[in-house]
């Protein structure tokens, strides 16, 4: 059996250019700061998931090995393909933040990925935001 390597690349927000343009972005937020780690996650989950359908992994335990992770975080990670598209995009159009931490955490959108129906889901994602006001 031949042994191949995986190599996992993906770039989660543009980075500025050092022109000598002020106030030019080349992704589409122009604010600074970090990524929330929330809209990270999604990310990698998407891109895990691309993986999968593309045969580059065979399973969740093939992802984990080559992400040099659990397969229970790995799972944990994976919960939040279940997310309705709509949250989904919109968790991956957070703006960058300065803030130490972003109120939404991973947790509390996984609770909101565990419903199997997308309007329950809705429903849980608008009661989150309301609840952090955003």
């Amino acid at each position: 059996m031949q042994n191949s390597a995986v190599e996992i690349q993906f770039r989660l927000h543009a980075t500025r250019r050092q022109s000598g343009r002020t106030g030019s972005s080349d992704g589409p937020h122009s604010g600074t700061g970090r990524l929330p780690r929330v809209a990270q996650v999604v990310a990698l989950a998407i891109q895990f998931q691309d993986m999968l359908q593309r045969g580059e992994a065979k399973d969740y335990a093939d992802l984990a090995r080559l992400g040099c992770i659990t397969r229970e975080r790995m799972s944990q990670i994976m919960e939040l393909v279940w997310l309705a598209p709509d949250i989904q995009q919109e968790i991956l159009e957070f703006p960058p933040s300065g803030a130490a931490r972003f109120p939404i955490s991973e947790v509390a959108v996984r609770k909101v990925a565990s419903p199997l129906s997308w309007n329950d889901q809705r429903h849980a994602w608008q009661f989150l935001k309301n609840s952090f006001h955003l």
